[in-house]
This record gives structure tokens, C-alpha cells and sequence, in this order.
């Protein structure tokens, strides 16, 4: 197992691309904390699972758009685990609405959580890092960070900042063999893309995809396991896109 004797940290762990990072990483052979914010019963759930598999896991309790929780939780994994080496910033809420009408404080709580969370576990989780020379930001984003949705303006604008931060913090963490990197997902199937299927299930979605299927949480998270291990060593500063091909097209893609 790549992840032997490695220890991770994955915010937003109980449940969606959380709950399938936190499975993948302790079946790679890494103790797991497990975050959550407010659903401890999933969270303690998915560390069931993965100790009745063999692994090690905790669940740990923490908002992570508070600076001082997020300082907490990053103490209190390094404590229950013995250190700490990777950290997964997956911790994100949705809040759609169209600019005109949205309030401001619905559009301000999606980058209070998005991009504050990620900021601030980084910052909380980098002189352990630094300092021990060894560390593995990764961050969970979205192709949404690149491109444009009705009603999404504060998701888009979150996961832009998250892949700027990316790209800097890599930079600046380079020379202390502390490598960044981002994941960004595409239409997965989880609780924030539930409202997009209520009309037809995705098919008209799914029609603008390339491989014509939604990504599954587990994709994601084999995306982050590869990020994770020694197979991406050299590799920092990187956005790794999981959305079917969907970004990497002109329009829809087709003429018809």
C-alpha cells in the first residue's frame, strides 16, 4: 500500500468526495481523520468502516471556516494520529442564486467556507509541514473555478480563488518539499449537484459531457490517491481536472 505509514487529514470527510477520499486513502494504508462540520453520525460511520476494514481513523469536529477550529483540528489529528503528512481540503458548500437577487450574505457564506477553509487549515497545517520537510496539500475544486454557470457566481468565483491559491501556495512551499496541488472535479455525484437533476435525472447534462456519464466520488478520490503517493513526487502547483473532458471543450462540443 503506497500510503503506509502515512497519516491524512480530510476535511468535509463524512459524506460525497469526502467520505470516498477518506475510504481511498485508509485503503492505501493511511491513518485518516476524518472532519465534519455537523454530521458527526456520518462521520463516525465512514471511521467505522474503515477501522472494521483494518485501517485507522477519528473523527474530528470542526468548522474549518473558523481560523481558531481550524488551528484545533489540525492539532487535534496530529495528536490522534501521530503526526501528520497529508492534508485534503474538501470542505465546501454550495448557496446558487442569480447575482441580481442572491443576498449578500448567502454569496459571502460560499467563500467564507470555499476558500477561507482552505486557506486557513493550510496555513494551520504549514509549519508542521515545513518543519518536518515532508507535506502534501491537496485541494479539492472544481472545473466550475474555470468557467462560468447561471446561478453560480459565488461557487465559481470560490473554486477560482482555491486554484489561484493552489498555484501560489506551491510556489511558496516548494523550497520546503511541501507540494500543492488541486483536484478539480466535474459534475459528481453528490448532494451539490442534486438540484441540476430534478428536471431529468442530468440527461441534458450529461449530453454536454464528452464520456456522456457523471464522475462518481470514488473517481475523485482516485485522482487524490495518486496525488497523494509517491507516483506524483514531482508534481506541485498542479490543477488535475476529473470531469470527463467536459472543460476541454469549444461550446458544447459538437454542431448537433
Amino acid at each position: 500500500m503506497s500510503l503506509e505509514g502515512r497519516a491524512a487529514l480530510v476535511t468535509g470527510g463524512s459524506r460525497g468526495i469526502g467520505r470516498a477520499i477518506a475510504l481511498r486513502l485508509a485503503a492505501d494504508g493511511a491513518a485518516v481523520a476524518v472532519n465534519y462540520r455537523s454530521r458527526k453520525d456520518e462521520a463516525e460511520r465512514t471511521v467505522e468502516e474503515i477501522t472494521a476494514l483494518g485501517g485507522r481513523a477519528i473523527a474530528l469536529q470542526a468548522d474549518v471556516s473558523d481560523p481558531d477550529a481550524a488551528q484545533r483540528l489540525v492539532d487535534e489529528a496530529m495528536a490522534g494520529l501521530g503526526g501528520l503528512h497529508i492534508l485534503v481540503n474538501n470542505a465546501g458548500v454550495a448557496q446558487d442564486g442569480l447575482i441580481f437577487d442572491q443576498s449578500p450574505e448567502d454569496w459571502w457564506e460560499v467563500l467564507k467556507v470555499n476558500v477561507g477553509g482552505v486557506y486557513h487549515c493550510t496555513r494551520a497545517v504549514a509549519g508542521h509541514f515545513m518543519s518536518q520537510r515532508d507535506g502534501n496539500v491537496i485541494n479539492i475544486s472544481s472545473v466550475m473555478g474555470e468557467g462560468g454557470w447561471v446561478g453560480q457566481s459565488n461557487y465559481s468565483a470560490s473554486k477560482g480563488a482555491v486554484n489561484a491559491f493552489t498555484r501560489a501556495a506551491a510556489v511558496e512551499l516548494a523550497r520546503f518539499e511541501v507540494r500543492v496541488n488541486a483536484v478539480l472535479a466535474g459534475f459528481t455525484t453528490t448532494d451539490l449537484i442534486g438540484g441540476l437533476l430534478e428536471k431529468d435525472g442530468g440527461k441534458a447534462i450529461k449530453r454536454q459531457l464528452p464520456l456522456r456519464e457523471f464522475a462518481t466520488p470514488e473517481q475523485v478520490a482516485g485522482a487524490v490517491s495518486f496525488l497523494a503517493g509517491e507516483d506524483s513526487t514531482y508534481i506541485t502547483g498542479e490543477l488535475l481536472r476529473v470531469d470527463g473532458g467536459w472543460a476541454g471543450q469549444l461550446g458544447l462540443g459538437r454542431a448537433k
